[in-house]
Order: structure tokens, then sequence, then C-alpha cells
């Protein structure tokens, strides 16, 4: 008997719908939502069926917020990795998204957003500072009335950080990346840190 994987346990939530709603998913992923039994079976069904970057956009917006952040780190760390360059200010904006991720204080977060600031928008680098700004708080400056990121922000601004990183790639190259960082995704939702994943 093939061991059973084990459940998503960093979720905002298990309900594949109340996810779905708030992603912008192609009309062959919504189509999938009334018949999956449980996110496990919702994003294995997906990957089946090519739709990695439908499985990338739920999994952005159903994780928990640290750990949707911590999972556009690493596809900023990947893309680096993959022999791309990230100029100075999206380096500096990468280190606060990390920062904020060990450390999620509404300083931290805030510093992400003004790193992030600094750069030309053009790297998951930049999107992953984004992202932990939208994780929660107010958008608004620290002496204005609040104003709370809407909930589908942050998932648009990891999976931004993801397409940008894959999308670097030549066309043959990119699913083949898609499902490194998805893996990585997975692993996350486990309960894992997405370092020990496979590639």
């Amino acid at each position: 008997m093939a061991e059973q994987a084990q459940p998503f346990v960093k979720l905002v939530t298990t309900t594949v719908g109340d996810v779905a709603a708030l992603c912008e998913l192609t009309d062959p992923a919504k189509e999938m939502v009334p018949s999956a039994s449980s996110a496990e079976a919702y994003i294995d069904s997906l990957t089946k069926a090519g739709l990695m970057s439908d499985a990338i956009r739920w999994l952005a917006q159903g994780l928990r917020p640290r750990e949707s952040v911590w999972w556009a780190c690493l596809a900023a760390r990947a893309y680096v990795g993959w022999g791309n360059t990230l100029p100075e200010p999206d380096v500096a904006a990468l280190t606060a998204a990390e920062t904020w991720v060990f450390k999620p204080e509404e300083e931290n977060r805030r510093a992400a957003m003004a790193k992030a600031q600094d750069t030309g928008y053009q790297s998951p680098a930049s999107w992953a500072a984004i992202a932990a700004f939208w994780s929660g708080g107010s958008m608004a400056p620290p002496e204005a009335p609040a104003v709370p990121p809407p909930q589908h922000l942050i998932g648009r601004a990891v999976w931004g950080a993801i397409m940008i990183a894959t999308g670097s790639a030549p066309p043959p190259e990119v699913e083949k990346r898609q499902r490194q960082l998805l893996n990585q995704g997975l692993d996350i939702a486990r309960g894992g840190n997405g370092q020990s994943a496979p590639g």
C-alpha cells in the first residue's frame, strides 16, 4: 500500500471553495472545485491536469500569511539560484521580507513595504516584500485610520513572485520550475520549511 501523503496543516482554511473564491482561477480549475473532496485532492487534480499556475495560485492564497510569504522568499532565492541577478534594492527587499517572516511584527511589516518601494516591482523579491506588507495590519500610514488589505492581495503577490521567478526560464523549463516551487509550497503546507522538498 502506498504511503499516504501528509495533510496540509498550514492553510487558512481547508475549504477548497472558500480559497478558490479569492483566486482568479482558469475555467478548468474552477470546474474542479465542486468535486474536490479536500485541499490535497484539489491540488493533486490540478497538477495531474497540468494546471500548474492554478495550483500555485490556489496554494498562495490558501497558505497562512507567514507561510505564504516564506514561499515567495524561497521563489526569490530559487530565481537567483537559476542564474538571475537581483539588484541591490531587491536584495534589501528580500531581506526585509524574510525578516518579517521570522519576526512578524508591525515594524518589520512596514519596513518590507518601504524596501519594496525602492525596487522596480519587477522581481520575485520585491513581490515577496509586498506580500509581507499585505499580510495584515493596515495599508494606510500609521497615523491614519486603519485600512486592512483585501484578503486576496497577499495571494496575488505571492503568485506573482513565483510566476516572475519561473517565467525567467526558457519555455521548456517553465513547467519544471513551477513544479519545483509547487513542491516547496506543498512541503510548507504540510508543516515543513520548503527547503527539503524534492525538486
